[in-house]
């Protein structure tokens, strides 16, 4: 079945049917099975004007061809008002309540619209009169059903469909209950009242959503790998695009709303809704109101989303401040009633172009040749690329490159975030250049119309709060992008209520039965994440845009899916594997959510309607394959950065923190691990430390101790950096490009309440980036001290193993002393008394015998570790662990069992304490949230080793199901009491009597599980020798850090064939042997100690440029035969002359004149002086030895 076809299995329940219409002359699947899922046009669309029906009819030759775009520029603009800019009407604010003080809500205008016959897409169509049926521009379907049937759901739109679900309550039509007012509205007297019975259903429908964000577990180089065998054997594409630094914005049409990332109704959102509408007016001029209007209830009545990139210089600093605010389209996609279907990357431009909204800059590699050149051309860059080098030199790689509408280097300037890589479908390069054929890229109407004040001007103007900005902007933007303030401002007058909704909406919306399927699957997702305690939250806002359907039996809510650590999506990939009928979890992800009562009828239809869904998925899988690709290859993506953005965002700006509370050797040691995680290259590292060290004695000066702001930091570091440029070539490269400073602070967005720069309504607070101590390394230097901690959970035998070491026959294998502080019984800030110890004695090794939990404690012991000059050593008990804790049950389960076991404990956590299971769980719980693998990744990225403690039989039995059961009794609620709790103690608050029965039955359950905990683990005295030897192994510098980072690939300076020394080695003793002159020549050379690397460079970046380097991409490590045919030398250097050969029938060439490999150079001088010697042999400054027959030798072609 192709992708096209299994569109038409995305269903959603049977509806009731409006008045029978005509049915279409065709079938809904034959509009469906175009080239690449075909631009069909469902009806009542009013779209901008064109020429032409788009058709995919044209043929396109085989044979690949680049196609360039037009580059666009936008006149700047005065600042002045615009009368376009109406005030709302209040016709429709007072139909829905008189108590909306401030809310503009604007009419819609109505345009008589006309039914056309049906197409040969089988749809009827209706049209604005006045437009032809050449000027329609429709999405594509989401298929629910086939023939007639289709074309009448179809035609209803999604809202009515949604009223038609709501209007048969218990109670008939949920229109004829009352509409509240704001006050009961906000109130909770309806929600509280809104019991979930037998007659309650719930349905949701994704509102606004970006692309899933799939982490790849695959490093860099098996990622890169598997690209270019997908692209070599023909199964797919290779679709680059810049990535512009802005953030993350999405539009539904202005009464679905526009969003950020985790948030709406915020100056982040107002600020995109403005840059949109202002893109708008540039592309359409004098009509862009009326194309506004257009454009929303397009989105609307087809229930579509668009994202965005938005990049401005008011919402902070990313890279470089942009010089002109602007948007740039990055997904378009259709919501429907099912999952979600993204456009490809041709629709995508399609749309964008009929619609003319910015779009990105692309490019396709479907060639062995063009992918592996595009990423050398990327590691030819990486160190000192910027968006005119890296445009230019991928245009020259690339197989088709589609220039975007806004030129980053206009609109951005030079520094040039980075590169976004992915797999589409090997059929995208001839869809992108028939639609480049049929859709030219668009005028630009408004390039010399003056639309009022800009966006900064209105910041400027409106500094007082963040509410006054987004007021004056939203204002500006005009009724048909924002009718009304509601999403944002609420209610400005009366009852001061709060958007948020109860916290219960989200549990009455899992307890109600779904109405339809896209419903259950959303229900099953939170299930499932709620059940795993993923780090996300679920947070449910009132919806005011359905003020006017709101009665006590038909609720509706916003519900923003806020996933906070990237672990999560990486938990949740692994669980689609297992349960492949999920759906994705996506970024930018937020649900309408409507909670109803319905009479036994209406239940009735929609069981049905759910059976008929089931039936029909079942069948035919219920996924929407993406161009028949398997799912780990259509989610290949890969990331690549440029250093000239990094020195800035991660260097500069995330480094300000540690710079200013902890000082420059720590800053030092902040960016030197950054570097190294990078792999960057030593050069450009000297160059890096360099430029740093100065830029934090400057800072520091002239801010003291007062922390410059992260905001605005390129007021202070464009200017630092544009002088230290001008002080040499090489600091040019290596800064990329400075100057040009777009003042900020006159314009800065007031954000209250501390956000994100991608609009999260409450800051997350994030892991704060390793701060590594100078002496993290793979090995511990004895004259400096050693800290030994442990990361674990009481019971995990600490203390035990503590006592072992202090008492093991020639300590750790050094004369160091060893001394070990017990925390139970240290009064105070332990950690400061290890530090006084530390000082003290400098020269011990120190066991700090205390739990060491959390990121918190780590930083403190590296902090320490810095000022007393020492190693930190972790220990951790060896467990499997789970997807999001380093320790399995079986392991905590061993914990407990310990504590139980205790009597007469110093810190009195023993069997005599009635809370010693909620202590244990707080402790687990501190490390929520890590896989086992992320949790020791991070202990050796930090302290340079890591020491694991044996703690259970590999050969055990399975954990039995009593204990199993009983633990993840107590991890639930552990999680309801700390949700409405915090640390309050169990002997408290409302679960009191709950913790009371589970610490009882625990102690049953783990005392009639005696036998079985005993036996599982590993004996104590086994467990210390491996410690013991681990750590002495440590202590003697023996002991080598396992791996941690993914390979890096450094910058390319140029290619070459490397060629084995020992075979030139070999010629040169021939030619010797056969040869006085050579002999004689050769005799007061030590060429077995001087000769230690041979190769012919093919290329050289600075030389013959990027390009000529990147295009032997295709030859990496692949043999290339070479004929060694003459010997030329003088008294200063020798080389042999080189012919190369061909690999797969492909001859391989070499940018230089004179091909050779250079033997040898007199003191002083260069290598690439070899160059010259033919013609210093023609000036007879040189002797030739010709090599009869050639000596073939070869050798793998690299990059260097």
């Amino acid at each position: 079945m192709s992708a096209p076809q299994r569109i038409l299995f995305l269903f959603i329940p049977s509806l009731p049917r409006p008045r029978p219409r005509p049915p279409p002359t065709t079938s809904l699947f034959r509009r469906l099975v175009s080239p690449y899922r075909a631009l069909a046009r469902p009806p009542f669309i009013t779209p901008p004007a064109a020429s032409g029906v788009y058709r995919w009819s044209s043929t396109i030759p085989k044979n690949k061809r680049k196609v360039k775009g037009q580059k666009g520029k936008e006149k700047p603009k005065p600042p002045t008002s615009s009368a376009a800019m109406a005030g709302p009407s209040a016709v429709v604010a007072e139909a829905v309540t008189s108590r909306i003080g401030g809310l503009s809500i604007a009419e819609h205008s109505g345009e008589a619209r006309v039914a056309l016959p049906a197409s040969q897409s089988g749809i009827v169509h209706t049209v604005n009169q006045n437009q032809s049926p050449a000027a329609i521009w429709m999405p594509r379907a989401y298929g629910t059903a086939t023939g007639a049937d289709a074309a009448e759901a179809e035609s209803i739109p999604v809202d009515q469909r949604a009223g038609e679900i709501q209007a048969n309550g218990s109670n008939g039509s949920a229109t004829q209950s009352s509409s509240p007012g704001l006050s009961k509205l906000f109130s909770s007297n309806l929600l509280e009242g809104f019991s979930v019975d037998n007659s309650t259903y719930t349905c949701a429908q994704v509102r606004a959503t970006f692309y899933p964000k799939f982490e790849n577990e695959k490093s860099d180089q098996e990622i890169r790998i598997r690209m270019i065998e997908m692209v070599s054997r023909g199964l797919a594409t290779l679709e680059v695009s810049l990535k512009h630094s802005g953030s993350l914005f999405m539009y539904a049409g202005n009464e679905g709303g526009a969003y950020a990332k985790n948030s709406f109704g915020n100056i982040y959102t107002a600020v995109g809704v403005f840059v949109l509408g202002r893109m708008f007016q540039q592309g359409w001029g004098s009509a862009a109101a009326k194309k506004q209007a257009e454009f929303n209830e397009f989105l609307e009545k087809n229930r579509m989303c668009i994202s965005m990139e938005l990049v401005t210089a008011v919402l902070g600093d990313h890279g470089q401040r942009p010089r002109e605010d602007y948007v740039v389209v990055t997904a378009v996609t259709e919501l429907g009633k099912g999952k979600p279907i993204f456009y490809s990357t041709p629709e995508m431009i399609a749309f964008c172009r009929r619609w003319r909204l910015p779009t990105n800059h692309v490019w396709l590699f479907s060639s062995r040749k063009s992918v592996t050149s595009f990423f050398a051309t990327y590691d030819a860059l990486c160190e000192e690329g910027t968006a005119t080098p890296v445009c230019r030199a991928l245009d020259e790689v690339a197989d088709v490159s589609v220039q975007g509408s806004v030129d980053h280097i206009t609109a951005q300037g030079e520094i040039l975030e980075g590169l976004v890589a992915r797999i589409v479908s090997h059929e995208s390069a001839k869809h992108i250049e028939e639609v480049l054929k049929d859709f030219p890229i668009p005028p630009n109407d408004g390039g010399n119309v003056d639309f009022g004040p800009s966006l900064r001007e209105i910041c400027a103007a409106n500094l007082s709060d963040e509410k006054q900005q987004i007021k004056a902007l939203l204002e500006s933007v005009g009724p048909s992008f924002c009718p009304h303030l509601s999403d944002w401002l609420g209610k400005e007058a009366g009852d001061n209520h709060s958007r948020n909704a109860d916290r219960s909406v989200l549990s009455k919306f899992l307890q109600s039965r779904p109405a339809d399927y896209s419903t259950t699957k959303l229900q099953e997702m939170i299930r499932l994440m709620r059940e795993k305690r993923y780090p996300a939250a679920f947070k449910c806002y009132h919806n005011f845009h359905k003020i006017e359907s709101t009665s006590s039996d038909n609720l509706f809510y916003k519900m923003v899916i806020h996933v906070h650590s990237d672990s999560a999506f990486r938990r949740y990939q692994r669980d689609m594997r297992y349960k492949p009928g999920l759906w994705p979890l996506y970024r930018g992800f937020f649900v309408d959510i409507n909670l109803f009562k319905a009479n036994k009828e209406r239940a009735a239809e929609i069981a049905n309607g759910s059976q008929d869904i089931v039936e029909n998925v079942n069948e035919n899988g219920g996924t929407n394959s993406k161009d028949d690709l398997a799912d780990d290859d259509a989610n290949l993506m890969i990331k690549l950065k440029f250093l000239t953005y990094k020195i800035r965002t991660f260097l500069i700006r995330n480094g300000l923190s540690i710079l200013f509370k902890e000082g420059p050797p720590a800053y030092k040691t902040y960016y030197l691990r950054q570097m190294k995680n990078w792999g960057t290259s030593s050069g450009k590292q000297r160059q890096l430390s360099k430029m740093l060290d100065e830029w934090a004695i400057y800072i520091r000066r002239k801010y003291g101790n007062k922390q410059l702001s992260s905001s605005i930091y390129l007021s202070e570091a464009e200017p630092f950096l544009e002088q230290y440029a001008k002080r040499s070539v090489e600091n040019q490269a290596l800064i990329g490009s400075a100057g040009s400073l777009v003042r900020a602070e006159d314009f800065l967005a007031i954000v209250e309440g501390g956000r994100d720069e991608e609009g999260d309504l409450e800051m997350e607070r994030e892991a704060a980036p390793p701060s590594p101590t100078p002496s993290a390394r793979d090995s511990v230097l004895k004259d400096e001290g050693m800290i030994v901690f442990f990361p674990g959970i009481p019971g995990c035998a600490k203390s035990a193993l503590c006592k072992e070491i202090l008492n093991a026959q020639g300590g750790l294998g050094d004369d160091r002393p060893v001394h070990s502080l017990m925390g139970d019984l240290i009064k105070g800030k332990y950690w400061q008394k290890i530090a006084e110890e530390r000082r003290r004695k400098p020269y011990s090794i120190m066991l700090a015998d205390k739990n060491a939990p959390n990121e918190e404690v780590w930083r403190q012991i590296e902090d320490m570790c810095r000022r007393t000059k020492a190693s930190a050593v972790p220990v951790i008990p060896d467990s499997e662990g789970s997807y999001s804790n380093p320790f399995s049950l079986d392991a905590l389960a061993v914990f407990l069992f310990r504590v139980l076991q205790r009597v007469n404990h110093p810190g009195n956590l023993d069997k005599a304490s009635p809370n010693a299971g909620y202590v244990l769980l707080m402790f687990y719980h501190l490390y929520e949230g890590k896989s086992r693998q992320e949790f020791e990744d991070e202990l050796v990225e930090r302290f340079g080793s890591l020491v694991k403690m044996p703690l259970l039989k590999s050969d055990r039995d399975p954990l039995p199901d009593s204990v199993k059961s009983v633990l993840e009794e107590g991890i639930s609620l552990y999680k309801l009491h700390t949700s409405r709790h915090g640390r309050l103690e169990s002997s408290k608050g409302t679960y009191a009597k709950d913790w009371a029965k589970w610490e009882k039955q625990l102690r049953d359950i783990l005392l009639s599980n005696t036998e079985y905990l005993n036996s599982i683990q590993v004996p104590f005295d086994f467990a210390v020798k491996l410690v013991l030897e681990q750590l002495r192994s440590i202590a003697k510098g023996d002991y080598t850090a396992p791996s941690t980072e993914t390979r890096k690939f450094g910058s390319i300076v140029f290619a070459a064939v490397s060629l084995p020394i020992e075979q030139i080695h070999d010629l040169l003793k021939m030619l010797s042997g056969k040869n006085a002159m050579v002999e004689a020549f050769l005799k007061d050379k030590d060429m077995e100690s001087s000769l230690r690397k041979a190769h012919i460079t093919l290329a050289h970046k600075r030389s013959h440029g990027v390009t000529a380097v990147a295009n032997y991409g295709h030859f990496v490590n692949r043999q290339v035969p070479i004929d060694v045919t003459a010997l030329l030398y003088n008294p200063n250097m020798a080389a042999f002359e080189a012919r190369l050969g061909t690999v797969d029938g492909e001859a391989v060439t070499s940018k230089n004149e004179w091909p050779h490999i250079t033997l040898w150079t007199g003191e002083g001088v260069a290598p690439k002086e070899a160059n010259n010697l033919p013609q210093l042999l023609s000036q007879g400054k040189a002797a030739r030895v010709e090599i009869d027959p050639p000596v073939t030798i070869s050798g793998p072609l690299e990059f260097y």
